[in-house]
């Protein structure tokens, strides 16, 4: 079972680093939206600041490294150097799934390493509702927390995934009361998170209701999950063309988890085809505490290590101060107060 884990990690991180993963027709929607230009604008762009709370820790940009696959020596390196480039940031990094980690102690140094170097970071957890819904590895997820002082931690809900999986876990992949029953047992801020098939604001509303202290929306228009499962077992039929495009698209959930938040208080984390500075910015624009990205981080990374990872979010940082200050915004919540247009409303 481990060596069968390590191998399915070890495909899909050589997945995600091609195009082969992405949507086919379904796109993110960002596309849809345009900033409103201010021609008048009374912002002072030196003036503008970037930073923003993650339970209790002030990051210096509304970005994030998103929850990335884990479990071997490739992807336990790839998080390491990840580490090294949140720490240069000062930004949250989202560690890969812990599941191989739940039955054996020989793995723990990995996540004692990766706080080492990122010391004063917030370090997120992963881990899957199949785990959490049969009760598996409370106690060593509590226990890897403490130790390394972990300030969140991801229950990644993936029924899609799980689904064409080979060797899924689809009825597993269902929430059911051990989800409340975790919330209140890890004792650390804990994030409902998809993983590329979106999350509605009636979800995200049951979820914040059994404790659920973020949502991170992982819409459609990234990375396609059943499609890296259709790929690695080289299958071509009606259902591939079906699911490949399964979910809500990332603008739709983040617009409509943006108006949940003005009746309930949640961070929201904005994720599913954030490639680039301008998309990151307009997830904001659309409700969006934090812009995240995991396959784009990746692909910089294994282009030119960390100092690209580091390089790529200073840019999209200095790019959003610009946008801030074209559409009159000096504070995210003016930014949030109706800068984007839909383009058919132009015309």
């Amino acid at each position: 079972m481990a060596k069968d884990l390590a191998k399915r990690k070890r495909e899909h991180l050589q997945l995600c680093l091609t195009d082969k993963v992405a949507f086919r027709k379904k796109t993110s929607g960002f596309e849809l939206y345009d900033f409103i230009h201010n021609a008048a604008t009374p912002v002072s762009v030196v003036k503008i600041s970037l930073k923003t709370k993650f339970f209790g820790f002030t990051s210096s940009l509304p970005f994030m490294i998103s929850c990335m696959t884990g479990g071997t020596d490739e992807t336990n390196n790839i998080n390491r150097k990840l580490a090294v480039a949140a720490s240069q940031l000062s930004i949250p990094l989202g560690l890969g799934s812990m599941r191989y980690a739940l039955n054996t102690d020989e793995h723990d140094h990995i996540f004692h390493d990766i706080r080492s170097l990122a010391p004063d970071v917030p370090l997120i957890g992963n881990i899957g509702i199949a785990q959490i819904t049969k009760r598996e590895g409370f106690e060593k997820l509590l226990k890897i927390s403490e130790e390394i002082k972990m300030n969140a931690i991801a229950v990644h809900f993936n029924p899609l995934q799980e689904l064409f999986q080979k060797h899924g876990e689809p009825e597993w992949a269902r929430l059911d009361e051990g989800f409340a029953e975790f919330v209140k047992y890890i004792k650390i801020p804990v994030i409902a998170k998809e993983v590329g098939s979106g999350i509605s604001d009636g979800t995200a509303a049951m979820l914040l209701k059994l404790g659920a202290s973020a949502i991170d929306s992982a819409g459609a228009g990234g990375t396609s999950w059943s499609g890296v499962e259709f790929l690695r077992s080289k299958r071509k039929d009606e259902e591939t063309e079906i699911f490949w495009d399964w979910g809500l698209p990332s603008s739709y959930c983040i617009k409509a988890l943006g108006k949940l938040k003005k009746k309930k208080n949640f961070l929201l984390i904005g994720s599913g085809g954030i490639n680039d500075a301008l998309i990151a910015a307009k997830a904001i624009a659309l409700g969006a505490d934090f812009a995240a990205t995991a396959r784009t981080a990746l692909i910089a990374l294994d282009k030119e290590g960390p100092d690209g990872v580091v390089s790529m979010f200073e840019k999209w940082g200095s790019i959003l101060k610009k946008i801030m200050y074209l559409t009159g915004a000096q504070t995210f919540p003016e930014f949030r107060n109706k800068k984007l247009i839909r383009y058919e409303k132009y015309y």
